[in-house]
């Protein structure tokens, strides 16, 4: 069995933001996205991968085609496959993230 506590895994690098991947298989991956005030994953796609932002710790702003939401600490949003996403820290504070997708990008 896998185990991992995301606040002991969290690493915050001043130049952008970090993923830390917690777990993977050949199916799915999950990461742990850590965002200082300011950082941001740039608006991207995945053609045949479903993404979940899921805010641990902080506020994060989340856009997925059109809307952008500010999610809050135990909230959670889906970026269908093929839509634009990414997510951005517009606070004073950290904040973290666990972020799921599957399928698993070829990339």
């Amino acid at each position: 069995m896998q185990i991992v506590t995301a606040d002991s895994a969290a690493r915050f690098g001043e130049d952008k933001m970090r993923k830390i991947g917690l777990f993977e298989t050949d199916r799915l991956f999950c990461d742990l996205y850590c965002l200082l005030p300011g950082q941001f994953q740039k608006i991207h796609a995945h053609q045949g991968s479903d993404k979940v932002y899921f805010v641990l710790r902080g506020r994060a702003r989340v856009r997925i085609g059109d809307e952008e939401q500010d999610l809050d600490p135990g909230q959670a949003a889906l970026a269908p496959a093929g839509v634009p996403h990414g997510v951005t820290n517009t606070t004073g504070d950290p904040a973290t993230l666990l972020v799921f997708m599957a399928p698993k990008p070829a990339h």
